[in-house]
């Protein structure tokens, strides 16, 4: 649907796109840094020019830079929309060494040039966008179905808080517990007086909201027509799903499937384009059902064809790019069109998807659209994905391995089988019941096919119960009413030496709370398997975790960083009241692998993370109590909505809500949390 000239221009802007969002791996948009400019595309110094740090003089000597040829991120690209190869070496020179601002809006003139453009490609164009805005219109969520979603996240928090609320404080205390009281009180102090201790924490350093002028669209873009915005990002999403049998000789460090640098690109280009990202999440899904119908009509007719000939009418068709093509094998997608819903959508856009794709023509999407919308139907279409049976909700542990007895994903939400192009994996970390692994993710709205891992259930049930017991102690009662705790924190957080009575107190925590620290190390591993087996469906992966949930996530992270080829599995990570040292660990490596945003949540006045984790507080700070001083990671004070660490089991929804995940830049927008 592009002229030659258009391909080399949105070939050009995905380039762009995809180093600016290197960049911003450790400069993210609307952090305050010198030099930055004031639209959002943002700019280097000359000095820094990479994230890896590299002072190389040229892309092609620097191999960690996205737009190498070594990460096989780009060219494929190149190659599938046929730019003309004496211009690759050029185009990543661009990219990797000037400034973004000097160019974009070069090459949206150039994309909104009309010459050569043949009334045929205007009317795909126009039927595109309609089949794109069809679809968004079907996955956007109804008001009531948000409402019912709260009302049910209501029930949850109402049951948690009854659940969870302290016994009534007797009038007297015993005589012992009082004196007990009295030896902490002095004990903190003591040590607040010899060490000029405060009880304010690190100044918070996360962004309230991207400024008003990060978040305008590059001027050039009015010249644009909505149409032809669609079409750029319809195009190079194909572009970024072809795998090609050239590709393969030359690029072992890509992996498989839909790489998140190549989503965060997207997501950035849009946000450029100033298109909303349903409408790309949209695009996606057109694309992977366009994939599959293909596929099903390729099949048909598979035994009276040779494979020079069915190579040839993929690359006719235009379909190259959706169909991710590996020796013949479609990239893997977990399941296929089940839902009645997208199957009857997919039936109405068969005219606009035929007219397209004229290989499949529109009676072949009204086809697999129909068979789409039976069971059997849906089996085939999975199987033709090399997705059946398999997957995350496949991937239940038979045998014991490293300790971890349990280890086991539930399918929640309503986007399975439905061709979603992403993924998100929630990690419950403080739970009391089995339904404390899947309630605090089931409100969340947005168009992830969505999954929670549970696992270690008894081992949290019992470190769970035992803090809280604590908590609900008349000793520990009495401590947060003369508001000795907040002493503590304060001595915790600038890392100097606890009370030893209180310490005595703690004790009987220590051996539960061990143990599952340790099973969350070795449950990380285990996520971080999966995730590098693919049973995600080589599909961009979103992790969100609570507690020691967040741990399991961020030794994943750790894992899946000990190999520069992982870099593109996982797009974005928020961790929420996490038990894991500041210093001494190495958050620097977790940050590269995450393709975007990578949030660090935490609560100032969480003193029951801080006693269960005091062991390293001493000398490593904590993340979830305190900022974490690294580039890149978006620091998010939730101290205003979290009254204690058994907060986050209903409260994950809401500052989830307030974070916007579905935006580049780092948002955390607070003002709802009053309401």
């Amino acid at each position: 649907m592009l002229t030659a000239t258009q391909k080399y221009a949105a070939g050009a802007l995905f380039g762009l796109a995809l180093h600016q969002a290197q960049i911003h791996q450790t400069r993210p948009l609307g952090f305050p840094y010198e030099d930055d400019d004031e639209d959002g595309i943002g700019r280097r110094p000359s000095e820094d020019r990479s994230s890896s740090g590299s002072s190389a003089d040229s892309v092609s000597e620097d191999s960690q830079l996205w737009v190498n040829q070594s990460c096989g991120l780009l060219r494929p690209v190149f190659r599938v929309l046929e730019i003309d190869e004496k211009a690759w070496a050029g185009l990543e020179e661009t990219a990797g060494h000037s400034e973004a601002k000097q160019h974009v809006g070069a090459f949206l003139r150039l994309l909104a040039e009309e010459r050569d453009v043949s009334s045929d490609a205007s009317d795909k164009e126009l039927a595109l966008t309609n089949g794109v805005d069809a679809m968004s219109s079907s996955m956007e969520t109804s008001p009531t179905d948000y409402e019912s979603k709260k009302e049910k996240q209501r029930e949850y928090e109402q049951s948690c808080r009854e659940k969870l609320s302290n016994p009534e404080m007797t009038p007297e205390m015993k005589s012992e517990e009082k004196d007990l009281l009295d030896n902490i009180q002095q004990d903190t102090n003591n040590i607040q007086q010899e060490t000029n201790v405060t009880t304010s924490v690190v100044e918070q350093t996360h962004v309230q909201a991207i400024s008003e002028s990060n978040g305008k669209p590059v001027e050039e873009v009015e010249m644009l027509s909505y149409p032809r915005k669609v079409t750029v990002l319809y195009e190079l999403l194909s572009a970024c799903l072809a795998d090609t049998p050239e590709d393969n000789k030359k690029s072992t460090r890509r992996r498989k499937g839909f790489d998140a640098r190549h989503r965060v690109a997207l997501r950035l280009l849009a946000t450029w384009l100033d298109v909303k990202w349903i409408k790309m999440e949209a695009i996606e899904t057109m694309v992977a059902c366009s994939a599959m119908a293909l596929l099903k009509e390729e099949e048909s007719k598979e035994e009276t064809r040779s494979p020079e000939s069915s190579w040839a009418k993929w690359k006719r068709g235009g379909i190259i790019g959706a169909a991710a093509l590996t020796g013949g094998t479609l990239m893997a997608i977990t399941g296929g069109l089940a839902a009645p819903a997208i199957a009857a959508g997919f039936g109405a856009l068969a005219p606009t998807l035929g007219t397209i794709i004229p290989v499949i023509g529109a009676s072949g999407f009204a086809a697999v659209a129909s068979a789409a919308g039976s069971v059997a139907g849906s089996v085939a279409v999975a199987a033709s994905f090399g997705a059946a049976g398999a997957g995350l909700t496949g991937t239940k542990m038979a045998r014991r391995i490293g300790d971890v007895e349990e280890f086991e994903f539930k399918a929640i939400g309503e986007n399975h089988n439905q061709g979603r192009l992403a993924v998100e994996i929630s990690v419950s970390g403080f739970v009391f019941e089995e339904e404390d692994f899947i309630r605090p993710w089931e409100g969340q709205y947005n168009n992830l096919e969505r999954y929670a891992l549970q696992w270690e259930s008894k081992n949290l049930f019992s470190v769970s119960t035992a803090i809280q017991d604590w908590l609900t102690s008349k000793i520990a009662t009495e401590m947060m009413k003369r508001g000795a705790m907040m002493t503590v924190l304060g001595t915790l957080v600038t890392a100097l030496a606890w009370p030893t009575t209180l310490l005595a107190l703690t004790d009987f925590i220590d051996s539960k709370w061990t143990i599952a620290v340790d099973r969350s190390d070795k449950a990380g591993k285990l996520l971080a398997e999966v995730l590098l087996k693919g049973l995600q469906g080589q599909r961009p992966v979103t992790l969100v975790g609570f507690s020691l949930g967040a741990r399991v996530i961020f030794r994943c992270l750790q894992i899946l960083a000990e190999s520069e080829t992982n870099a593109g599995l996982v797009e974005r990570v928020v961790l929420l009241g996490a038990p894991i040292a500041i210093r001494d660990v190495n958050w620097e490596a977790t940050r590269k692998v995450v393709a975007g945003r990578y949030v660090n949540a935490y609560s100032t006045n969480d003193w029951m993370l801080g006693i269960a984790f005091r062991a390293n507080l001493l000398t490593q700070g904590l993340a979830g109590i305190q900022p974490v001083d690294v580039p890149g990671i978006e620091n998010v004070d939730v101290t205003e909505v979290i009254e204690g660490h058994s907060s986050y089991l209903w409260c994950t929804q809401q500052i989830l809500e307030q974070l916007e995940l579905d935006t580049y830049f780092p948002v955390f927008n607070g003002r709802n949390f009053e309401s």
